[in-house]
């Protein structure tokens, strides 16, 4: 009964979610080329909120939690586990405050409405997953600018989503990249629950009525001698926090 009821409610789901994609595609664009950066980053910030809210036709809603208050004016890189591509216009609405540039596919680089666009001119880095060789400069490079600018990055260090919420083992040499580019800097785990579930029949329909939480836990000061402890520590704060 449940899936038959995801039927109508996916496909509300999805003219509304590619609407919104596409109105705000153009809107961004004249922000980026005639207005400015902070007026860009403002859609952006809207335009993530009702992709968050979006999922509540679908009988979906999020909780997002953070444990204690995250530093400032340091450079910082938050480190999910990834479930779905519903883990993202979350991630961004409320971490907004740190104007979060993200580690992601090449993929995502290949004209999506709103996502490409976005992706390209907020400073993120989109890696070639067949070139590995490629892709430490790169990360290099954006944690440099990082630390150099006191920003905040974030990196899926399991490299893709999870389909049955099981995470997958931490491929550490792109996170190692990054923390080595920011002494100065802190690493912050992010735990992901139930996002999997709205596509537990593929991308339709939805898996309809979960409650899909973030959890924010506290920052670790990174420290240049100990990168590959800390990120061992990482994976076990974040593993730890799935929930079955």
């Amino acid at each position: 009964m449940m899936k038959i009821l995801s039927y109508p409610l996916s496909v509300l789901h999805y003219l509304l979610y590619g609407f919104l994609l596409l109105i705000f595609h153009p809107i961004q664009w004249v922000c980026i080329h005639f207005i400015g950066r902070k007026a860009h980053k403002a859609i952006v910030d809207f335009l993530t909120l009702m992709l968050t809210k979006i999922l509540l036709v679908s009988g979906n809603w999020v909780r997002f939690s953070i444990e204690a208050p995250l530093p400032e004016n340091v450079p910082i890189i938050f480190v999910p586990n990834h479930q779905s591509l519903y883990d993202i216009p979350p991630l961004i609405w409320y971490l907004r405050h740190y104007s979060v540039r993200f580690v992601g596919k090449k993929e995502l680089g290949g004209g999506i409405p709103s996502i490409t666009i976005n992706l390209r001119n907020n400073g993120s880095v989109l890696i070639d997953r067949s070139r590995p060789q490629d892709a430490v400069p790169q990360l290099e490079a954006f944690g440099k600018d990082l630390a150099a600018k006191k920003q905040a990055g974030l990196i899926f260090p399991e490299g893709t989503r999870s389909r049955n919420g099981v995470p997958r083992p931490f491929k550490t040499k792109g996170l190692h990249t990054i923390m080595e580019q920011m002494p100065e800097g802190y690493v912050v785990p992010i735990t992901i629950n139930n996002s999997w579930k709205i596509l537990r029949y593929g991308h339709f329909p939805l898996g309809i009525f979960n409650t899909v939480s973030f959890s924010v836990h506290k920052a670790i000061k990174i420290d240049p001698n100990r990168i590959e402890e800390q990120i061992a520590e990482v994976e076990a704060i974040v593993k730890a926090g799935i929930k079955e």
